[in-house]
């Protein structure tokens, strides 16, 4: 059966529409899309927010060549105008809005709830919003961010098989996970938990197998970044994939500098596929831990302009605890319980 008239794709896009969103009747919707995005996908969203009586709306423009403030210049007056104009918007884009000048100025009207999405597949969005019992991975996914805030300054380690070995001290938690998101504001996917450092106490080294600066691919021969506090160097990769990484470290970090780690994150998914294509999907794969670089945005002058690289198959610990290993949940209680009642999949 096609992605055009699968079971699945109903389903995914009911379960964002109207069990994520909670569209209501009359709301105006923005889907956006570019080049790459799939008509099937935009289709199946729009239908859905039609059977919610809302109003949708199909903006495709041509793909962005950066992500964030970055992309700017690219952005159309009439597309700015919509944006703001939403009361909810789906950004399929990849690079995607968040963080432009268009996209903070509809969240400064304080209107809209925006959802990044930025995935180009309608089989990628099956399995992340139709593939799972929704409202248990949010039961786990809010638990997880509960704990983590409790954890707020003790010590994180992770590693992973390919010689990734950090240590860094734990900030408090930047974005709260909401389980319908009827406010406005900035809101992800489900099926990942951010955790962030406290500024500084980034320490060891990161082999990432995969990066998103000026474009998204898995890495030929994985990249090495030392970290004593921020970002002190980097060797491995290919040739062009050293000058695409030092172009957007120096771009994100202000400087002449690499900049600083912004955040790091545990993938839990349990329906999420490796494609190497969908960077939004990925950085959901069960074990995954997707680094944010350069400026933070809650700080003067940062943004959403910063590369990610993506380390595979993690283990986790906080303070003495080891919460992943290898890239499978490993506890504590309630959470193991939560974990569980999340796996089951949907046909």
């Amino acid at each position: 059966m096609s992605s055009m008239t699968s079971p699945r794709l109903h389903r995914a896009a009911d379960t964002l529409v109207k069990q994520s969103f909670a569209v209501a009747p009359g709301e105006s919707v923005l889907i956006t899309g570019d080049d790459r995005t799939e008509t099937a996908l935009l289709d199946a969203v729009a239908a859905s927010v039609s059977r919610a009586g809302a109003r949708p709306l199909i903006a495709i423009a041509p793909t962005l060549p950066y992500q964030g403030g970055l992309s700017d210049p690219y952005v159309g007056d009439a597309l700015k105008a919509a944006m703001a104009a939403s009361d909810v918007w789906f950004d399929f884009c990849f690079p995607y809005h968040a963080g432009s000048g268009a996209h903070s100025a509809a969240m400064a009207a304080k209107r809209t709830r925006y959802c990044l999405l930025s995935t180009s597949s309608a089989e990628s969005l099956e399995r992340l919003y139709g593939c799972v019992d929704f409202a248990a991975m949010l039961d786990f996914n809010i638990a997880l961010a509960e704990y983590f805030g409790q954890a707020a300054g003790q010590t994180v380690r992770f590693t992973c098989p390919r010689g990734t070995d950090v240590r860094l001290t734990l900030d408090k938690i930047k974005l709260v996970r909401q389980r319908v998101c009827n406010e406005p504001g900035m809101h992800t996917v489900p099926g990942t938990q951010s955790f962030y450092p406290i500024m500084d106490s980034v320490e060891g080294r990161l082999v990432i197998q995969a990066l998103f600066d000026e474009y998204y691919r898995p890495l030929r021969q994985p990249i090495v970044i030392e970290a004593a506090g921020g970002i002190r160097g980097f060797s491995g990769g290919g040739a062009e994939d050293r000058l695409s990484f030092e172009r957007a470290l120096r771009r994100a970090s202000g400087t002449n500098g690499y900049g600083n780690f912004i955040h790091f994150t545990f993938g839990f998914h349990p329906a999420a596929a490796w494609t190497g294509r969908q960077f939004i999907e990925d950085i959901r794969v069960p074990g995954s831990n997707a680094i944010g670089m350069g400026l933070p945005w809650w700080e003067p002058g940062g943004g959403e302009n910063h590369p990610d690289g993506i380390v595979l198959d993690q283990s986790l610990w906080i303070g003495d605890r080891q919460i992943v290993d290898g890239g499978i949940f490993t506890g504590p209680e309630p959470l193991m319980r939560l974990h569980a009642a999340m796996e089951r999949r949907l046909d």
